[in-house]
């Protein structure tokens, strides 16, 4: 028996359910692949490869010039007053949607105390880590218990969110409910066993993980190396719309 759809009934407009992972060298290629992809992208994450190649606030204000909306993904992890003031040195600074923060429930409880309108959202494990790597890591439970206690305590201490793979998002969902907001990378057109390998191990189908409880998808490789980008992003999109449609 087919598992029941847990949609999300957020107010959140289809096409910015997509969020884009703007992996690209420097700042001149973020801007032309945004000039590519046009209106086909509404939400883009930006993170560490950009903020180090230089001019990551100016492609900030360049995206929300455009009506754009920005994910900050530069998983602040240090102690918790060095995270507190990062996150409102950001949120001063102004354009950024999401931000997303690593660490403890000290640090994301800091996190949270100087977001303002920002949303702020908590790492769980990331897409990249599967079992083994999360025993050699320590971790001496399932990768589902570890997401859902993460997830339970971002809540606790006023984080907005979490990131997920869409391989728990249906037991985030089900035991937190609908006031979590779930972000999905790790967004493959096949499934793990037939696509071709690469670093993302907890992988799932952009419908899949919309129908498991997902509120925004990010979706990287799959647009940024597609022949035509936009075109792939806007078969995406016409995915999405098709998901939700009423």
């Amino acid at each position: 028996m087919a598992e029941p759809s847990l949609l999300s009934d957020k107010p959140i407009a289809p096409n910015e359910r997509l969020i884009f992972a703007l992996d690209v060298p420097g700042a001149d290629a973020a801007r032309a692949m945004v000039a590519r992809l046009g209106d086909a992208v509404s939400f883009y994450k930006i993170g560490l490869q950009l903020f180090m190649s230089g001019g990551y606030f100016e492609l900030i204000e360049h995206l929300k010039a455009q009506g754009k909306k920005v994910f900050v993904d530069l998983k602040f992890f240090d102690v918790p007053e060095t995270v507190r003031l990062a996150v409102r040195a950001l949120r001063d600074r102004g354009g950024a949607d999401f931000c997303t923060v690593h660490g403890n429930d000290g640090i994301l409880k800091a996190a949270a105390s100087e977001k303002g309108d920002m949303k702020i959202l908590a790492v769980t494990a990331l897409t990249s880590l599967d079992r083994g790597d999360l025993q050699d890591l320590g971790f001496a439970c399932d990768v589902e218990a570890l997401v859902l206690s993460r997830a339970r305590r971002a809540l606790e201490h006023g984080c907005d969110g979490v990131i997920s793979s869409g391989r728990e998002a249906r037991v985030l969902r089900t035991e937190i409910g609908p006031r979590l907001l779930i972000v999905t990378p790790g967004i493959r057109p096949v499934d793990n066993d037939s696509r071709p390998a690469d670093d993302q191990k907890r992988t799932m189908a952009l419908d899949e993980a919309f129908r498991a409880g997902a509120d925004h998808v990010v979706v990287g490789r799959p647009i940024r190396d597609a022949a035509d980008p936009r075109a792939a992003a806007l078969e995406m999109q016409a995915q999405i719309c098709a998901v939700f449609a009423r």
